[in-house]
C-alpha cells in the first residue's frame, strides 16, 4: 500500500489556500506559534508512523521549521523532500498581493538548491522542481539540465511536481528528458483527486516506467472535506470517517500510488486524514465526480488564501 507523507504547504506559513484550516491553526499566527504548531504536528506524524516529510522553499520556513525538528529529536529514519522554483515574497504576512513567485531558471535552482542544502543538508534525499507545466523554460534550458544532471550524479534524487489542467502533458514530457544518457527524473508529484483525475493515465505510465508517484492536493484543497459531493459523505458516514478521510482513501486506491500527501493543519486533522487506511475503496468507485480539468483548476484559481 501507499506510503503516507505530511506536506508542510500549510504549516511553514501564516497563509495559504487550504480550506478548512482556520480554526486548526493558532489565533495568533507568529513564526513561534507556526514553528510549536508544525513541530506538534511532525511529532504526531512520526509517532503514528509517517517517516515521509515533504516541503518547499516557498513554503516559508517550513525548511527551517522542519530543520530544527531533526536536530531536537535526532531522527535518523525520517525521508526528506523539498522543492526548488518558487520563492516566498509575502513576508509572513496573510493579506499580502501575492504570496510566491515562480521561477525555472539556472540562478534560482543554484540558490534555492544552496538555501535548501544549508538547512537541511543530507536529510534531502529528493529534490522536486516546483510546479512544472509544459511552457516552463526548463525544457530548453541547456545549462539548467545539465546543472540538474550533476546535482543528480552526487546522489540526489530529482522529481518535480505538476499543476494546470496540462498535467499529463507535463508528466510524459519532463520523464523524455535525459542528461548524460540517463533519465532525468524518477519521481513524480502531481494533483490527484476525486474531481480532478486528468493526470492519472500518464501517472500509471509513469509508475509503470520506475518512477515514484506522489499524488498531492487529494482533498482539492480542503474542497473534499468542507464541502463533500454527497457520494463522498454516504461513504464516510458508512466508514464512521470525515469525508477527508474517503478522499485519500480514493487516491490510496490507485494501483500507480507511491505515496500520498497529507496536507493536515493540526494533529487533529491528520489524524482523521490517517484513518483513510481504514477505509478500502474500488479504483473507479468515485470516477463519476471527475470535473472538466479546465473548469477544477479555475476553480483551484480562485481560492482565497487566508
Amino acid at each position: 500500500m501507499p506510503d503516507f507523507a505530511l506536506g508542510l504547504a500549510a504549516l511553514g506559513r501564516p497563509a495559504y489556500i487550504n480550506l478548512g484550516r482556520e480554526g486548526a491553526l493558532p489565533a495568533d499566527r507568529d513564526v513561534d506559534a507556526m514553528r510549536a504548531q508544525c513541530h506538534a504536528v511532525l511529532d504526531a506524524a512520526y509517532e503514528a508512523g509517517v517517516r515521509r516529510v515533504d516541503a518547499a522553499r516557498s513554503y516559508g520556513r517550513a525548511e527551517e521549521f522542519l530543520a530544527g525538528w531533526l536536530a531536537e529529536r535526532g531522527h535518523r529514519d525520517v525521508r526528506v523532500s523539498s522543492k526548488w522554483g518558487y520563492a516566498y515574497v509575502a513576508d509572513w504576512r496573510r493579506d499580502a498581493d501575492v504570496h510566491e513567485v515562480k521561477e525555472h531558471s539556472l540562478d534560482r535552482f543554484t540558490q534555492q538548491w544552496k538555501e535548501t542544502r544549508d538547512l537541511l543538508g543530507a536529510h534531502v534525499g529528493l529534490y522536486k522542481v516546483h510546479s512544472l507545466t509544459p511552457d516552463s523554460p526548463l525544457f530548453g534550458d541547456v545549462d539548467l539540465l545539465i546543472a540538474l544532471g550533476g546535482l543528480r550524479d552526487s546522489g540526489v534524487r530529482l522529481g518535480f511536481s505538476t499543476s494546470g489542467p496540462r498535467q499529463a502533458d507535463t508528466v510524459r514530457r519532463a520523464l523524455d528528458i535525459q542528461v548524460e544518457g540517463r533519465r532525468l527524473f524518477d519521481a513524480v508529484q502531481s494533483t490527484w483527486n476525486v474531481l480532478e483525475t486528468s493526470a492519472g493515465e500518464a501517472l500509471a505510465a509513469a509508475g509503470d516506467a520506475g518512477a515514484e508517484v506522489f499524488v498531492k492536493e487529494g482533498m482539492a484543497n480542503g474542497r473534499l472535506a468542507v464541502d463533500p459531493p454527497a457520494r463522498v459523505r454516504e461513504l464516510a458516514e458508512r466508514h464512521g470517517v470525515g469525508p477527508d478521510a474517503v478522499a485519500l482513501a480514493a487516491v490510496r486506491a490507485q494501483p500507480w500510488v507511491d505515496v500520498v500527501l497529507s496536507g493536515a493543519a493540526s494533529v487533529d486533522q491528520l489524524h482523521a486524514n490517517l484513518r483513510a487506511g481504514d477505509v478500502e475503496l474500488d479504483p473507479d468507485e468515485l470516477a463519476d465526480l471527475a470535473e472538466p480539468a479546465e473548469r477544477y483548476w479555475a476553480t483551484r484559481a480562485s481560492l482565497a488564501w487566508g
